[in-house]
């Protein structure tokens, strides 16, 4: 909502306060002023001109050479560009020396040899939206439609000597969204009365009832409906007075009834139209329901097919205007209307909200009633329309009007304590300054004892219940001035659930291990995670509207988002980036999905280029699958995981000699993989390791605290073996029999070397583990490791027929 300021001061006396300090006060007390705006800030010496003669420039045809009666003995002479310019016009002209919006000075200048001494302006260089300018000057220079005295001061008259406020609004305050509404909040803040406009009306002997038969076919949809036959009118330019306003409000001048209708609307937040009554088409005016498929042509020029929902004004037949929406173009007001009908209603915001959504029409009407309008200003902004087309365009207005009225205009009564007052804001106001506050506010009360009746306004339909009346005394009182107190109930101070916990730890530990974190969108695309065989369609989600092809579902997988990390990085030639995730992703198991899809939570990681690289000693390392695989280890002994196990899968999309499952327990977690050679050269990418984990499954293995053990005093004892298996055997299985038979002296067991080929049987292989033993309590004696040491053989004999390599 953007308030000009002068036009504000003729409802309230704000002589003694600054812009600034309204602005200021409108802001704490909970209307947002977002900008202030002065719009005659860059503006100087800009005068009234009366253009004299003007011809042709001798050597240039687009040019011409003006002189100019500026106020002084001598016309001026100026040259001008614009196509429009003539003779007995009032323009605007900047002097020389003057200066104009964006820093722009007038010189004394020379064009293709003819002296010029200023510049004849359009609205468009004096800092006005081209978009809120009158469609006959929005090409060229602006001339006044009434004569002015040549050398006035132009700043004034076109109202430039104003500043701008812009509201931010919350939805509830629709009475702000007129100067009126802003009027009564500006006069309660700063202790002011509110001057209502009046704009006396001639009596006529004709009247529109007489003339109009007014049918509403549900009062529901249409509690009131006012026609006022105004006739004799004639079309004009408006004044420019009249035209500034609306300017500084953001609308574009059209003709003066047209502009008539806009003004009140701003002034009193009350959607008016006016219909060229010759062009009506009967004296019939219906209000009903459209019929569904009926269409009609609005005054954009737009056909629009109607339903049964949105609500019509006839002529007894065809619709005339989308009700509280936007006129019909066959009962347009032209410069050839002689007779208008006005129109002052009050519509069911349901009605206007979806037909106004439906056909993507957001005007300024629609906006007001939508959020509601008061009904006591239904007929005094009928009223001062009428009164202002009187004055304005030599209207004669036929009174009474022609009206259905089963409007409810009560206000609403409530009933509140002084101490629910206090109680609520923690403050200790006396009856006389809650008095004080409704007063300001000019809400009538009824005061019994310390109970207030307060009768609310039907200006303010944002006020309800008791709550509502407390903040209006917050805010008029001062938020300021409410003191600070601490909640006086038990509270509990704020930590991490265990779930935010681990997430943390997580992301700690692979930052620390040289991972840097990837945020991304919970949108993709079917296309991109099914390249890495990633989702089935089944269970995949689809977005019923999605912003694009590239967000059209939600993620199944993190990898493809990672993916386009990589590349990102690798197309900007930085070629070593480790990359991991921790986010949600949705799975279903509904063909069509009618409830929320399963969301867990997964942690992924990408990996490309070199691990670590010692540049002074030539040293390098790439990325294997072996990194990965122990920063999975890392993570798992960081949060208290058992050791998982890796076990040989193969996984579309990924080499299949290089994907291990992760499995704890029997329970797959996820995989490490490196990605398959076809789908690295589809993405134009090096080398790619990657690693997925069920996050949300990881926590539910978690083992809690993390318990310290004392450092041993006694010796540890190491023992290597090589172990001749098949090669269908794993390390990992070897492994899981050498723990389960070591015992409590077995405390480490590492695999260091792997041999396969000479000196071994066909199909065998040698994998030689470390073993540690140790007893804390004492030092171990070669008896003691022995015994266990062969217990350990003869595990791995018997369950995989392992031998010692000799």
């Amino acid at each position: 909502m953007l308030v000009s300021y002068k036009w504000l001061q003729r409802y309230v006396d704000l002589s003694d306060v600054s812009p600034e300090e309204v602005a200021e006060q409108m802001t704490r007390s909970g209307i947002e002023v977002d900008s202030i705006e002065r719009k005659d800030e860059e503006i100087t010496k800009l005068q009234v001109g009366k253009v004299l003669a003007c011809e042709k420039h001798p050597d240039a045809d687009k040019l011409s050479v003006c002189q100019v009666n500026v106020g002084e003995e001598n016309p001026v002479q100026i040259v001008c560009g614009a196509a429009n310019v003539g003779a007995d016009q009032y323009v605007l002209v900047s002097r020389v020396g003057g200066r104009l919006p964006g820093g722009m000075k007038i010189k004394r200048a020379k064009l293709r040899g003819v002296e010029s001494e200023g510049m004849i302006c359009s609205l468009q260089e004096l800092g006005f939206d081209g978009k809120v300018i009158p469609k006959k000057y929005a090409e060229g220079i602006y001339n006044f439609p009434t004569a002015y005295t040549p050398g006035e001061d132009a700043v004034p008259l076109l109202g430039l000597d104003d500043v701008i406020l812009e509201l931010d609004l919350t939805p509830n305050r629709a009475d702000a969204l007129s100067m009126l509404g802003v009027a009564y909040e500006v006069a309660a803040i700063f202790d002011r009365e509110v001057l209502i406009p009046e704009t006396p009306i001639q009596a006529t002997e004709a009247s529109t009832e007489d003339m109009i038969d007014v049918t509403v076919d549900d009062t529901e949809d249409n509690p009131y409906y006012g026609a006022t036959v105004i006739d004799s009118v004639t079309i004009e330019e408006s004044p420019v007075w009249l035209q500034s306003a609306l300017m500084m409000t953001g609308v574009r001048p059209l003709n003066n009834i047209v502009d008539i209708t806009n003004y009140v609307l701003f002034e009193y937040g009350q959607p008016l139209h006016a219909f060229d009554l010759d062009q009506f088409g009967s004296t019939e005016v219906r209000v009903r329901r459209a019929t569904e498929g009926e269409t009609m042509k609005t005054l954009d020029d737009q056909e629009r097919s109607l339903t049964a929902e949105y609500l019509v004004i006839t002529n007894g037949q065809q619709p005339v205007a989308l009700a509280g929406v936007m006129g019909g173009a066959n009962s347009e007001v032209s410069h050839e209307t002689g007779k208008i009908l006005l129109e002052a209603a009050l519509f069911n915001p349901v009605r206007i909200r979806q037909a106004s959504r439906e056909l993507g029409i957001r005007s300024d009407s629609s906006i007001r009633f939508e959020k509601g309008v008061d009904p006591n200003r239904v007929e005094a902004a009928a009223a001062r329309a009428a009164g202002l087309i009187q004055d304005l365009a030599g209207g004669r207005v036929l009174l009474p009007e022609a009206r259905i009225d089963a409007m409810n205009r009560d206000e609403q009564i409530i009933p509140i304590s002084l101490a629910k007052i206090n109680e609520v804001l923690g403050t200790s106001l006396q009856s006389e300054d809650v008095l004080d506050v409704f007063r300001r506010l000019q809400f009538h009360v009824n005061e019994t004892e310390e109970t207030f009746e307060v009768h609310v306004p039907t200006r303010r339909q944002d006020i309800h219940i008791q709550a509502d009346l407390i903040e209006e005394v917050a805010r008029i009182h001062g938020y300021d001035l409410i003191p600070t107190t601490l909640p006086n109930t038990a509270t509990t101070p704020g930590k991490l659930t265990p779930e935010q916990q681990a997430k943390r730890k997580a992301r700690r530990f692979l930052e620390s291990a040289g991972l840097s974190e990837a945020v991304s969108y919970s949108l993709t695309t079917a296309k991109k995670e099914a390249s890495l065989g990633f989702g089935s369609e089944a269970s995949r989600v689809h977005v019923a509207l999605p912003m694009s092809e590239e967000r059209s579902a939600l993620r199944t997988t993190l990898i493809p988002h990672l993916m386009d990390a990589l590349s990102h990085n690798k197309n900007r030639n930085n070629y070593d980036v480790h990359l991991f995730e921790l986010g949600s992703v949705f799975h279903t198991q509904e063909q069509v999905v009618t409830k929320q899809p399963d969301e867990m939570s997964f942690l992924s990681g990408a990996f490309m280029g070199s691990w670590f690289e010692h540049a002074w000693q030539g040293e390098q390392r790439p990325v294997d699958f072996f990194a990965v695989k122990g920063v999975i280890e890392g993570l798992f002994q960081e949060l208290q995981i058992p050791a998982p196990e890796l076990v040989t899968s193969e996984k579309d999309g990924f080499h299949p000699g290089r994907t291990a499952a992760v499995v704890v327990n029997g329970q797959a977690l996820g995989f490490i993989a490196q990605l398959h050679p076809a789908v690295s050269k589809e993405w134009s990418m090096p080398e790619v390791y990657v690693f997925e984990l069920n996050f949300d499954q990881l926590l539910s293995l978690s083992g809690g605290t993390m318990k310290y053990e004392p450092i041993p005093r006694f010796p540890s004892v190491e023992r290597d073996i090589a172990l001749v298996v098949s090669d269908e055997v794993q390390a990992g299985e070897l492994e899981r029999v050498i723990r389960q038979s070591g015992g409590p002296l077995l405390k480490q067991v590492s695999v260091f070397d792997l041999y396969a080929g000479e000196h071994l049987e066909p199909g065998k292989k040698s994998i030689a583990f470390s073993l540690k033993y140790l007893d804390p309590e004492k030092t171990l004696t070669d008896e003691d490791v022995q015994a266990v040491h062969e217990q350990v053989l003869a595990a791995v004999k018997e369950a995989y027929d392992a031998h010692l390599r000799q």
